[in-house]
C-alpha cells in the first residue's frame, strides 16, 4: 500500500515500538545514572528523577497521540506544529530538526559510538572520528533502500539491546553480599537546580521518543497504531530505565556510583571482574548503532513533508521511484549529521540538542490544547487522558528544562536558539510564497 504521497504502508504496531524503543535506547543508561549520583547524593531522589523523565516521557506520548491520530500524515511534530500555530513557527521547527536537534542527536551517539569502540579496538583519535562519521554512512546508505531495510534493521537491533538489558539487569541482581546503598544524603544547595540538572541529564537517556510520529504516513493503520506506538513504548522504556538503575544500586556504593561514567561497566566489572566489562561494550555499541538508525529512519520523513508542503527545498520531497524513500532528505541528513561529529564533545552536542528540542516539544503539547480550542469538532480517534492536566505539566516541565538548561549553561542555550533563528530570514526569503501556494512535488 502507498499514502496519496507515494510512501509505502509498511509500518506495523509491533514496528513502532521498535522504532521508539530502539531509538531511545542508546548510550544514555550506561552513561547517565553516574552523572545523577553526582548531582543528587540521594537514592530515592536520583531514582525520583528517573520515574519524572518516564512520567513525563509518557505524557508527551499520551497528548502526541491525540495528533498524531488526528493528522496522520508524514511529518510529526512538523504537521502539529503548522496546524496550531502556522508554518513559520513549523517552519522553524524542521529547520532546527536538520540543522541541530535530530542530526544533532545522530551526531551525539556516533561521538559515543566511537568512545566505546575505542575500548574494544585501540584507535587513534582520528581513527575514532572516521568511525562515527562511518556508521552514520552506512546506516544512511541502509535507508536509501527504503523503509523494509530500514525497519528490519531496527526491529533486530531493538529485540537484541532489549535482551541484553534484561540479561544484564538478573546479572547484577543475581550478585550476593552486594553493598547497602545508603545514599540518603541531601543534595547540595541549590537543590532545584542540582534536580534540573540531573533531569537534563535523564531526559537525554529519553530523547527520541517522538520520532515515531514521524513516521505516521507510513502505518498501515495510522489512528490506531501510532498512539499505541507511543504508549507501549513510553511505559516500555520508563520499566526498562527502572529496572537497570535498581540493578546498578544494587551492586555499586554511593562513591563508586558517583566516580564513574559507565555505572553499567563498573557495576559488571565490580560484580563479575573486568573481563566481563566488554560485553557490556558490545551491548553499548548495539544500543548505540539501533538509536541512530531509528533517528537516521524517521528525520527524513520530516523533511519530505516540508518540501511537499512548499516550505523546503523541492528536492526533499522527491521519492526514489523504486524503494519509495525520500533518497535526497536521506542523503542530506547522513552527511551533515557525519560533520556535526567533528564540531563539540558528547555533553556539549547533547545540551544543545536537549535545550533547543524541548521548546518545541513543550509547544507541540500545548497544541492539543489550542486545536482543542480553535476546531473542537475535528474528529479526534483518540483523545489524550486526563486532558488538560496531562499536557499542561508537560508544557510547564518543557519551560522548566529550558530554563534550569540556561541557568546551567547560557552560552549553549544561546548557540542552540541562535542556530534555529537563522531559520526565519531562510524561510521569508526563500519559502514563504512557495509555503502559501502548497505546491505538491511530482514523485520520480
Amino acid at each position: 500500500m502507498q499514502t496519496s504521497s507515494g510512501l509505502a504502508r509498511n509500518l506495523t504496531f509491533r514496528d513502532g515500538i521498535a522504532i521508539v524503543v530502539g531509538t531511545v535506547i542508546g548510550s544514555g543508561i550506561y552513561l547517565v545514572p553516574g552523572s545523577v549520583a553526582r548531582q543528587i547524593p540521594s537514592m530515592s531522589l536520583a531514582m525520583a528523577v528517573w520515574v519524572l523523565a518516564g512520567l513525563l516521557t509518557l505524557f508527551g506520548a499520551l497528548t502526541l497521540g491525540e495528533l498524531g491520530a488526528m493528522y496522520p500524515g508524514a511529518g510529526g511534530l512538523y504537521v502539529y506544529l503548522r496546524a496550531a500555530y502556522g508554518r513559520p513557527v513549523a517552519f522553524l521547527y524542521g529547520w532546527g530538526l536538520l540543522s541541530l536537534i535530530h542530526s544533532g542527536s545522530i551526531a551525539t551517539l556516533a561521538v559515543a559510538f566511537r568512545l566505546y569502540l575505542a575500548q574494544l579496538i585501540p584507535l587513534s583519535d582520528t581513527l575514532q572520528k572516521a568511525a562515527a562519521i562511518l556508521v552514520v554512512l552506512l546506516l544512511t546508505a541502509v535507508n536509501c533502500f527504503g523503509l523494509r531495510p530500514g525497519k528490519l534493521v531496527q526491529n533486530l537491533i531493538a529485540f537484541c539491546k532489549v535482551g541484553g538489558i534484561g540479561l544484564l539487569v538478573v546479572m547484577l541482581l543475581a550478585v550476593k553480599n552486594h553493598p547497602r546503598p545508603a545514599m540518603d544524603a541531601a543534595p547540595g544547595p541549590p537543590l532545584v537546580l542540582a534536580i534540573g540538572a540531573a533531569l537534563v541529564a535523564v531526559l537525554w537517556a529519553y530523547e527520541g521518543w517522538h520520532v515515531v510520529s514521524f513516521t505516521a504516513a507510513e502505518f498501515r493503520d495510522p489512528p490506531r497504531d501510532l498512539p499505541r506506538s507511543l504508549c507501549w513504548g513510553a511505559i516500555a522504556l520508563v520499566v526498562i530505565y527502572l529496572s537497570a538503575n535498581i540493578s546498578y544500586y544494587h551492586v555499586l556504593t554511593p562513591a563508586q556510583l558517583q566516580a564513574t561514567d559507565k555505572a553499567a561497566a563498573t557495576a559488571v566489572s565490580e560484580a563479575y571482574g573486568s573481563a566481563a566489562t566488554a560485553l557490556v561494550t558490545v551491548l553499548i555499541l548495539t544500543s548505540i548503532v539501533g538509536a541512530i538508525n531509528g533517528m537516521v529512519l524517521t528525520g527524513p520523513r520530516v523533511y519530505f513533508a516540508m518540501a511537499r508542503d512548499g516550505a523546503f527545498f523541492r528536492s526533499f520531497g522527491k521519492l526514489n521511484s523504486v524503494t519509495r524513500a525520500p533518497t535526497f532528505a536521506i542523503v542530506v541528513q547522513g552527511i551533515w549529521s557525519a560533520c556535526l561529529t567533528l564540531a563539540g564533545t558528547f555533553q556539549e552536542l547533547f545540551t544543545y540538542v536537549i535545550f533547543t528540542a524541548w521548546i518545541f516539544y513543550g509547544l507541540s503539547v500545548l497544541a492539543v490544547i489550542v486545536l482543542r480550542h480553535r476546531q473542537p469538532d475535528l474528529a479526534r480517534p483518540y483523545r489524550v487522558p486526563g486532558y488538560p492536566v496531562i499536557p499542561i505539566l508537560f508544557v510547564l516541565a518543557a519551560l522548566f528544562i529550558a530554563g534550569v538548561t540556561i541557568a546551567n549553561g547560557p552560552l549553549h542555550a544561546l548557540y542552540g536558539i541562535g542556530l534555529i533563528l537563522v531559520g526565519l530570514p531562510i524561510y521569508w526569503l526563500s519559502f514563504h510564497r512557495a509555503a502559501r501556494m502548497a505546491e505538491e512535488v511530482p514523485v520520480l
